[in-house]
C-alpha cells in the first residue's frame, strides 16, 4: 500500500490521491512512467520528483521518511513494506508513574521469533536489540509504552510507529486491547481474565516469594499481547485497505500463531486470585 501512496508528497492530500487512482496512476512507478499526470503542473512536478525519491527511500529501508511525512492516521500503510523489520512491542511495569514505577518485562515479536527481557536479568539488552527494527506496532504505545521506555532507559525510540489503539478506534473497535481482541474473535485461553494489574501481582509474587512460575506466567501474558498484535495489525490493515481501490489486491493473509516459550501456571493464578478475594 505504501507504494500506492501519494499523501506524503507536498501538496497532495487524500482527495488528490484518490483522483490519481481513478485516473489509473496507482503507484509511484505509474507516476514516473506517466507522460502527463492529470494534475496542475506544480502538483505534477512534485509528484514526479517525489515518486522517484520515495522509491529510493523505500529501497533504503527508511521508514522514518514516510512516517514523518504521512498523517498519523495513515501510518498503517507502512505495514506491508516494512513487515520484514517490524517489532510488535509490549511492556509490563509496576504501575503507571515512572520513576516511582519501573519496567518488569518487555516482549518483542517480529512475526517469526520472540525476544523477552526481564528486570534484574537481561532488561538492559532491550536498548540495543530494539534498534534492529524500523517499525514498531503497539496498542496504546504512543501514550504508555514508548514514553515509559524512553524515560526508563534515557533513550529515544525513533522508529516509525503504528499504534493500533487509534487504528482500531477509527474502525469502531474500542475497549482496550483485550476488548478489541474479543470483538475481533481472538481468544487468550487460560489467560482470559488476566490483565495488566494481575501482571503486577505476578511480578510481586515472583519477587517476594521467589516463585519462578509467577514469572513464567507473566511472560506468557506479555508474549500473548505481542503475538496478538500481529493478528490485530493484519486485520486492521485489511479493513483499512478495503476502503481503497486496492481492497482485493493488497489484502494480507492472517498470520499463523507461534508456540510460546512460556505457559501460564494456573495454580499460581488461582492462588493469587484467592489471596485477593476474587474467588
Amino acid at each position: 500500500m505504501l507504494e500506492n501512496t501519494f499523501c506524503h508528497m507536498p501538496g497532495i492530500g487524500p482527495k488528490t490521491e484518490a483522483h490519481l487512482w481513478r485516473a489509473g496512476v496507482l503507484s509511484w512507478q505509474d507516476a514516473c512512467d506517466c507522460p502527463a499526470l492529470p494534475l496542475p503542473q506544480c502538483q505534477a512536478d512534485a509528484v514526479a520528483r517525489h515518486a522517484d525519491e520515495s522509491a529510493r527511500r523505500l529501497a533504503d529501508g527508511d521508514a522514518r521518511h514516510f512516517a514523518d511525512r504521512l498523517a498519523s492516521n495513515l501510518h498503517w500503510r507502512l505495514f506491508p513494506e516494512f513487515r520484514h523489520s517490524v517489532a510488535y512491542l509490549d511492556i509490563e511495569s509496576t504501575g503507571l508513574a515512572p520513576p516511582r514505577d519501573y519496567i518488569t518485562a518487555v516482549s518483542i515479536y517480529d512475526g517469526d521469533s520472540i525476544r523477552w527481557y526481564v528486570r534484574d536479568d537481561n532488561l538492559e539488552q532491550f536498548r540495543d536489540d530494539i534498534r534492529d527494527y524500523s517499525l514498531i506496532v503497539t496498542y496504546n504505545g504512543k501514550t504508555f509504552d514508548v514514553p515509559f521506555i524512553e524515560g526508563y532507559f534515557g533513550m529515544r525510540m525513533d522508529q516509525a510507529h503504528v499504534d493500533l489503539r487509534y487504528v482500531l478506534h477509527s474502525l469502531g473497535y474500542k475497549g482496550g486491547l483485550k476488548g478489541c481482541e474479543r470483538q475481533l474473535g481472538l481468544g487468550r485461553g487460560e489467560l482470559e481474565g488476566v490483565d495488566g494489574y494481575f501482571a503486577v501481582l505476578l511480578w510481586r509474587d515472583y519477587v517476594r516469594n521467589g516463585n519462578p512460575k509467577a514469572l513464567e506466567t507473566l511472560l506468557a501474558y506479555n508474549m500473548t499481547d505481542v503475538v496478538n498484535l500481529e493478528t490485530l495489525m493484519v486485520l486492521a490493515y485489511n479493513m483499512k485497505v478495503r476502503g481503497t481501490v486496492f481492497g482485493e489486491t493488497r489484502r494480507l493473509a492472517l498470520p499463523s500463531r507461534p508456540d510460546l516459550p512460556f505457559q501460564p501456571d494456573m495454580r499460581t493464578v488461582r492462588r493469587i486470585q484467592r489471596e485477593m478475594g476474587w474467588i
